[in-house]
């Protein structure tokens, strides 16, 4: 992935966009300091879809490996297989 910062960009947008274009991917830098990722439409990895939803506040992850629900539920009466099966009949 290549880095470039804002002024080069502008000086330079023709041939960036070319190179994303043709699948490469841009970190748009300012100051040094990371703020945007240039990637072509409609190839978003599911890193960066996380990385979205994470952003807006939609979902939450501390970077490790999900561990799961800790504990079962549990529900009272005839088991969901069973109603399947009985609105089929």
């Amino acid at each position: 992935m290549e880095t470039v910062g804002i002024r080069e960009l502008k000086e330079n947008l023709s041939k960036y966009l070319k190179s994303v274009k043709s699948g490469d991917k841009i970190i748009v830098t300012d100051r040094k300091k990371e703020v945007a990722i240039i990637v072509p439409f409609g190839t978003e990895t599911d890193e960066e879809k996380i990385l979205q939803l994470t952003q807006r506040g939609v979902a939450y992850w501390n970077g490790t490996k999900p561990i799961g629900m800790r504990s079962r539920i549990e529900s009272k009466g005839r088991s969901v297989s069973e109603a399947v099966l009985e609105d089929r009949r």
